[in-house]
């Protein structure tokens, strides 16, 4: 419009400072929200971690309860996409057990401790120690 010597004009649309404090506002938000997202992944990550490596140590525990460590103290085995290994160090030497009425058994017991080691694909996940019982059997039945 024209108004003497001065055009009044009626502002439409943004000013460039208005642009520049929404594009910041914008900005800063974005980044907030994918930090947030950033930590949510990674929190995510060490769940799944550890879920594996409690996986493969109740896995390990309880194959190692197939595993006589007088006869077998040292060895590993595959299985499923588990590496096991084992090393058994006796803690307390052999001797003959006793039943319940004090009379000799069959066996020659000993108590290991067992250092067990669990890896997949050639990384560790995880390894504990535990204590187990081995045995031999050194008479037979009918002797008794």
């Amino acid at each position: 419009m024209y108004n003497g010597e001065r055009f009044i004009s009626r502002q439409q649309g943004f000013t460039l400072l208005e642009a520049i404090v929404a594009l910041v506002l914008i900005a800063t938000t974005g980044i907030a929200l994918f930090d947030w997202i950033n930590t949510n992944l990674i929190s995510l990550r060490h769940i799944q971690q550890s879920q594996q490596r409690h996986e493969a140590t109740r896995n390990a525990l309880a194959f190692m309860e197939t595993v006589n460590p007088y006869k077998n103290p040292q060895n590993e085995q595959t299985i499923g996409i588990y590496k096991i290994s084992w090393e058994a160090q006796e803690v307390k030497t052999q001797k003959d057990d006793t039943s319940i009425l004090k009379r000799m058994g069959i066996f020659e017991v000993g108590l290991y401790e067992t250092e067990v080691t669990v890896m997949v694909k050639d990384t560790l996940l995880t390894r504990f120690t535990l204590r187990q019982v081995g045995y031999k059997q050194i008479y037979k039945f009918e002797e008794f």
